[in-house]
Order: structure tokens, then C-alpha cells, then sequence
């Protein structure tokens, strides 16, 4: 779950870490009486969960009130395009104005999840308000590292290499280590993936300030802080996907024409890919999981084909813990509540499938049975075609 830029804030100054003062705005005359409150000059940045935004012009200042009126209105409802938003872009609902530093130095530190070697990182750059990831592969002499566990968090010593490899004045060292300590423990506490601060700047009477931040909890981990859950901005979410969660059930909207319900991320992965490999493209990532229910299924079922851009579906189950009954039952329920027109290519293996199989040819509804992996996912892209040339 990524948080918006104004909530991380209030959760570091919680902390006890310096951010710039600012509120979030979301009318032109609620910006203007902001920045009249704070003082010019004030700095307007768009909210949205992407990064990116200061090169995609969601970043501006304004000198005046007449500046932030103007600033304002090229934000607030307009769609910003970053690198990480794709060409659809995202809404821009709120903006943070904020006051104005004088900036002495920029910096970069950030804590994730090295998964590929299972362990935790901390990373910090001499430089700041870049993007670290192209920084590491052009300037890597500006970058250090160290590598902690969730078992020990960050060690003193390894706060004392970061704190010294960015040649911080010696007043400044001790306040350093102090924020990287408590955002250390928040990160482990809290069940995080990312914790970015780009660029943790040092003002001109040598205060550290967090000028941007990015959080990222594990979704995961969320169960265990109900505290977190009014963080959640809903209203970046399509209405499938928040009609998915209620049933527990992970969706991801994409810009195909094949719908995909299967179990097991591993397996939607596959199907994605073959997919893709005959030619078509999927519209969804539709993963029912391990302990669904009959009603979980239904529901997974109708989302899917509720898509006006799904022109046919395949249904890829390897029943284990799930059952290919169950699923079969969800399907057919599903499939008679929205008379089900669009053709449905079903591959069923596992635990029970005889029965499920049973249960879907007797439904009469348009499904197509095919036990091979290629041949049900050429299919499929063989039927969206033919659905789209029609």
C-alpha cells in the first residue's frame, strides 16, 4: 500500500523528523489561503501515488497569491503523466503547498527490501532529488550502502558509515543518526517494502529536512495495523478492484482483451505470458488465491467479465487447496446471474476436477474445455479475436 506524500509527512513529524510546514489543498481558494498562512515564496506539488512528478511538471512554485491561483489550476484535476503512471496518468485531486526552503545541500536515503538476496538495505547519496536507481548506474562512487536484518535493524555503527560517508557537519551527524534510528524501527515496526527520502535536504542554517517522501507498506503485513487502513486512497483504485478486496481477492486491471482468472500468482504469471506468446493480450491479473470461497469465486467471475474491453476468458485452476468443484459451482452461479455471453475457455486440473468438469458441461453455458495449457490459451486469443473482428 503506497500513501500519499502529505501522509508520510504528518507520519514523520510524528516521528520527531523535521518536514517543511504545509497543509494539502483541494480547491484554488483553499491553496491561496494556504500559502497566504505559510508566506511566500510556497511550493505546490501535486498528490498522487507515482513518482516522477517534478519532471512531469506536478512540482511548481509561486510567489504570490495571484501565482498560486494560477499554479493551482493547472494541477488540481488534471492528469499527470509521469514515467510511472503509464500514458494514462493519474487524477490529481490534492495538492501540498508547502513553504519554500533555502537549500544548502541535497541527499538521498531510502530503506527497502532486497528480495532477490532476502535481506534489508539502507541506502544513502551524496546526491539528492535524482533518481537513484539511473544515479547507482552513472555516479555509483556517490552511493553506499549497508545491509541490516529484521532481527537487528541498523546497527550503530552502520548508521555512523552512512552519516559520515555524506560529509555532514559534525553538529548535523548526531541529528542524522537520530532519524535514521527511528525511521529504522518505524520500517521494521510497521511492515514496510520502501522508505524513501528524496531529497533530504540541509537548509541554510543547517536543519535536515525531509523535502519528499515515499511509503510503501507491504500489503501483506496490513492485517496486523488496522491503524494504516484509513490510509488507503480508494479512489486511485478502480471499482473493480475495490469490489475484489472485499472478497479478498487480488486484481490488477491491465489494457488487454483476455480475461484471466487463475490460483496462485506463479501460475498467473504463466498464463499472462503464453497468452502474450500466441498473440493476445491480457486484461487482467485475477488471482482467486488458496483459500477462497464458492462466493469468492462468483464474485471473481463476474469482475472479470464485467470488463466491456474482456472479449473472452480463460479460466486456468490448478486445484489444490481449492477445489476445481468450488470453482466450477462460483463460475456456473456467476455466469446465470449475468447471462453470460462472452465464450469462456476453461482449463481445470487438480483435486476434483472430474466433478467440476461435470458441473460446467451441464450448465449449458458457453465454456470450452481444454485440458492442454497451450491449446486452452490459443484459444482464448483465437476467441477474442474473432469477438473483436465481429
Amino acid at each position: 500500500m503506497l500513501i500519499h506524500e502529505f501522509q508520510a509527512k504528518k507520519i514523520l513529524k510524528e516521528l520527531g523528523l523535521l518536514v517543511p510546514d504545509g497543509q494539502v489543498a483541494e480547491t484554488i481558494e483553499e491553496a491561496k489561503n494556504i500559502a497566504q498562512e505559510l508566506g511566500f515564496p510556497v511550493v505546490l506539488k501535486a498528490q498522487i501515488l507515482a513518482g516522477g512528478r517534478g519532471k512531469a511538471g506536478g512540482i511548481k512554485t509561486a510567489k504570490s497569491a495571484e501565482e498560486v491561483g494560477l499554479q493551482a489550476a493547472s494541477l488540481l484535476n488534471a492528469r499527470l503523466v509521469t514515467l510511472q503512471t503509464g500514458p494514462q496518468g493519474k487524477l490529481v485531486k490534492k495538492i501540498l503547498v508547502e513553504k519554500y526552503q533555502e537549500i544548502k545541500r541535497e541527499f538521498y536515503f531510502g530503506l527497502s527490501v532486497d528480495r532477490k538476496n532476502e535481506r534489508l538495505v539502507a541506502l544513502v547519496s551524496r546526491q539528492g532529488g535524482v533518481e537513484i536507481e539511473e544515479q547507482s548506474r552513472s555516479q555509483p562512487e556517490l552511493i553506499k550502502q549497508e545491509i541490516f536484518f529484521p532481527e537487528t535493524g541498523l546497527y550503530s555503527f552502520q548508521r555512523r558509515n552512512l552519516a559520515y560517508f555524506l560529509d555532514l557537519p559534525a553538529e548535523v551527524i548526531r541529528i542524522f543518526m537520530d532519524y535514521m534510528e527511528k525511521l529504522g524501527s518505524f520500517f521494521l515496526s510497521h511492515d514496510l517494502k520502501l522508505l524513501e527520502i528524496n531529497p533530504l535536504f540541509l537548509t541554510e542554517t543547517d536543519q535536515l529536512v525531509a523535502g519528499d517522501i515515499k511509503m510503501d507498506f507491504d500489503d501483506s503485513g496490513l492485517a496486523k495495523h488496522p491503524e494504516l487502513s484509513p490510509l488507503e486512497d480508494l479512489s486511485e483504485l478502480s471499482l473493480e478492484e475495490i469490489r475484489a478486496r472485499k472478497f479478498k481477492l487480488n486484481y490488477l486491471k491491465m489494457r488487454g482483451r483476455i480475461g484471466c482468472l487463475v490460483n496462485g500468482a506463479g501460475l498467473a504469471m504463466a498464463t499472462m505470458d503464453i497468452i502474450q506468446y500466441f498473440g493476445g493480450q491480457p486484461a487482467n491479473f485475477l488471482d482467486i488465491g488458496g483459500g477462497v470461497t464458492e462466493e469468492a469465486v462468483s464474485q471473481a467471475f463476474e469482475i472479470l467479465l464485467s470488463d466491456r474491453e474482456v472479449t473472452s476468458a480463460l479460466v486456468n485452476i490448478f486445484g489444490g487447496i481449492v477445489r476445481c468443484d468450488l470453482v466450477a459451482r462460483g463460475m456456473v452461479a456467476s455466469a446465470r446471474r449475468i447471462s453470460l455471453q462472452k465464450p469462456v475457455v476453461v482449463r481445470l486440473e487438480g483435486t476434483n476436477v472430474d466433478e467440476g468438469k461435470k458441473i460446467l458441461e451441464e450448465s449449458g453455458l458457453p465454456f470450452y474445455f481444454l485440458s492442454d495449457f497451450e491449446a486452452a490459451a490459443r484459444k482464448a486469443v483465437e476467441l477474442s479475436q474473432v469477438k473483436l473482428k465481429e
